[in-house]
């Protein structure tokens, strides 16, 4: 009598099983996707680096601070470009004064071409003059031909003086554009030492104190949009070619617990990273939260499809991705979209074809 009731129970608990484990397909809203994980990066995002070196004298604004284009962010000092400064101006005086200045060299060339000018007209007179007493055949020839030889000296040195003056004052308008050329760049380099925006953003941090030591090497701060933020998700290298710009993005992020955000796939990176294997992935919220931070994290699923009414069995009780277990013994199946838990069902079963799980 105890044997037969223990193998009663055998039997029962043994048809309990089998109950529990034999479904039939059922018609479900069906979401396929491509999962990720999140990081929320402000759009615009750069590191601010010196393109001089020197040390730092003053950060100009404090972290969270909304910048403007071009607003000065960094104080470097530097005193060698500030004495190159001072030396190229120097320099540029100086020229503009032997150009245009009371001592200019000019100046004196000029007295001289006067003065040339002045013994030219007498030497010139007294050779004419002379000249045409000796067509008449007054005087001697010797003094004919020094008044003839002077005349020509004074007008030689009139024109030697003249091309002077021509080639000394081009070469002196030349010292002055390069004095003032060099000055210019002397000052463009000393600006160099504000480092500013360039974009209307936020600082979101900055990485030198006053008296460190500034290169070009090191980031000097962090500034990125303060309104428009990104989604950036890595996606793997198995699921990156189903994945398309325009795609509707499902966003949970750990800082707000329990809630849903939506974006658009904005930007795919063509260029995998080795490290992991992955491609980075950009989407722009449609619903944003109120409050973001650089560096919040999170995961995503990218909707590659949806379907309604589609015809599905747990992922669990497909075997070999294509076939199932039926009370006439396993089959095959056509299977569409799938996510974590479903698999569409194109063909092989109906709704009303029981199906058990697969044993271990």
């Amino acid at each position: 009598m105890k044997l037969f009731q223990f193998t009663l129970l055998l039997l029962i608990l043994s048809s309990c099983s089998k109950n529990q484990d034999k479904i039939t397909p059922k018609e479900r809203h069906l979401t396929e996707s491509v999962y990720s994980s999140v990081t929320i990066q402000p759009d615009s995002l750069y590191q601010v680096y010196a393109i001089v070196a020197g040390i730092l004298d003053d950060n100009l604004v404090e972290e969270g601070d909304v910048v403007k284009k071009d607003a000065p962010l960094v104080q470097i000092i530097n005193n060698t470009p500030k004495l190159n400064a001072q030396n190229a101006k120097l320099t540029l005086q100086l020229a503009k004064e032997n150009y245009m200045g009371s001592s200019a060299i000019l100046s004196s060339i000029e007295d001289e071409i006067i003065a040339a000018k002045l013994k030219y007209t007498n030497d010139s007179t007294n050779y004419f003059r002379q000249k045409n007493l000796w067509n008449q055949n007054i005087g001697s020839k010797v003094e004919f031909d020094t008044k003839k030889l002077n005349y020509q000296l004074s007008s030689n040195n009139l024109n030697l003086l003249q091309s002077k003056y021509n080639r000394t004052k081009h070469e002196l308008e030349t010292a002055v554009k390069q004095a003032q050329n060099n000055y210019e760049t002397a000052l463009i380099t000393t600006t160099d030492f504000t480092v500013k925006s360039q974009i209307n953003g936020k600082v979101y941090a900055l990485y030198k104190e006053p008296g460190e030591i500034v290169n070009t090497m090191e980031p000097l701060a962090f500034v990125g949009s303060a309104n428009n933020f990104i989604v950036e998700m890595l996606v793997d290298e198995v699921d990156i070619v189903r994945v398309s710009n325009g795609l509707k993005v499902i966003i949970y992020l750990d800082a707000y617990d329990g809630k849903i955000f939506t974006g658009k796939v904005s930007k795919i990176y063509p260029k995998k990273d080795e490290r992991n294997q992955t491609f980075k992935v950009e989407a722009i919220f449609e619903n944003a939260p109120e409050i973001l931070y650089p560096g919040l994290s999170g995961e995503a699923n990218i909707i590659i499809a949806e379907k309604t009414n589609v015809l599905t069995i747990p992922k669990t009780y497909l075997i070999d991705d294509n076939k199932v277990k039926t009370d006439d013994g396993i089959i095959n199946v056509t299977t569409g979209l799938q996510n974590m838990e479903y698999v569409e069902i194109l063909s092989g079963i109906t709704k009303d074809t029981p199906i058990y799980k697969p044993t271990e």
